[in-house]
């Protein structure tokens, strides 16, 4: 059978927290799952672009109950204090999709000394989600970690760039992002392996959206705004890519699809993957390397200063 969002259940009485909802796929996840009754819980770094996103939700999902939290992922004491506000001023958590991402930038660092694109995509989420564990736990959450096809380009992750020294090696943009998405596949495959050997009922999973057309790749070659080639990107990937809104299909399903028990991959159907509606999909090896991911977990651990202790 095939996938729609009519296949989503009824999420009344059920919060979602979704991390980057000021455009593209984050937005669209947030109005699915607000049009099927869930009260959010959203993020965002920009409370401007947060007010655009919130008139958005209203007019789509009507009547829908959404908060909003400050959050940049780039600066780890940040998370930490996000995370601890949505513990304190909420009781359960159903569903967590960790969205927010950047991609491609220049040569850029993390408040904390991080590569830019592991120290958001990955460790600001891993420390954002180590302080909600609490809440995931006892609710018995779906967890959801945004991948990409990007991540089948690159063989292995730089574990270097999780220390204090960073990678002696070149930058590239486009490994450093790589291995920034394998992270997210890793922590995900990792977080179900640790969460069923501990007896947790929380059922971690990970999406991605194939070629969508978002912001990302207008804004990321320049974290100070727009560039030339950024919006040149943009243009093409409007006509050729999908859009937001279908991107979003792959974290709608995984987010709430009742079939799946922890550990799966969900991605769009069709043209290998780049678009189409979403189903159950195959990731490599190396994302299936458990060695690594225990590594890559410790790794992480040291890098935020906090321990995940599923």
């Amino acid at each position: 059978m095939t996938w729609s969002t009519d296949d989503i259940p009824d999420l009344t009485g059920q919060r979602a927290v979704i991390t980057g909802v000021t455009g593209g796929l984050g937005l669209h996840t947030a109005i699915g799952l607000a049009r099927k009754g869930a009260a959010l819980v959203v993020t965002a770094r920009d409370t401007a672009k947060a007010d655009v996103a919130l008139a958005r939700i209203a007019r789509d999902a009507p009547g829908s109950s959404v908060d909003v939290v400050s959050l940049d992922l780039a600066d780890l004491a940040d998370a930490r204090r996000a995370a601890a506000d949505v513990v304190r001023d909420h009781d359960r958590i159903d569903i967590l999709v960790n969205n927010a991402g950047i991609m491609i930038p220049p040569k850029t660092e993390t408040k904390d000394g991080f590569e830019l694109q592991i120290g958001t995509n990955h460790l600001g989420h891993f420390a954002w989600t180590t302080g909600l564990w609490p809440l995931l736990d006892r609710s018995g959450a779906r967890v959801v970690a945004v991948s990409s096809m990007a991540h089948t380009a690159v063989g292995s992750i730089d574990l270097d760039s999780l220390t204090p020294q960073g990678s002696s090696r070149p930058y590239k943009r486009w490994q450093s992002y790589g291995e920034s998405k394998l992270a997210n596949l890793m922590f995900a495959l990792e977080l179900d392996r640790r969460a069923k050997a501990a007896s947790s009922r929380v059922v971690s999973v990970a999406a991605h959206p194939g070629y969508a057309s978002t912001n990302l790749t207008k804004t990321g070659m320049n974290v100070r705004g727009l560039s030339l080639p950024g919006v040149g990107i943009h243009q093409i990937s409007k006509i050729i890519a999908q859009p937001a809104s279908h991107g979003a299909w792959p974290l709608l399903m995984a987010a709430t699809d009742p079939t799946l028990t922890g550990g799966e991959y969900v991605g769009p159907g069709a043209l290998g993957g780049w678009r189409g509606r979403p189903k159950l999909v195959g990731m490599t090896r190396t994302a299936r390397d458990t060695e690594l991911a225990a590594d890559l977990w410790a790794a992480s651990e040291a890098a935020t200063g906090v321990e995940f202790a599923v």
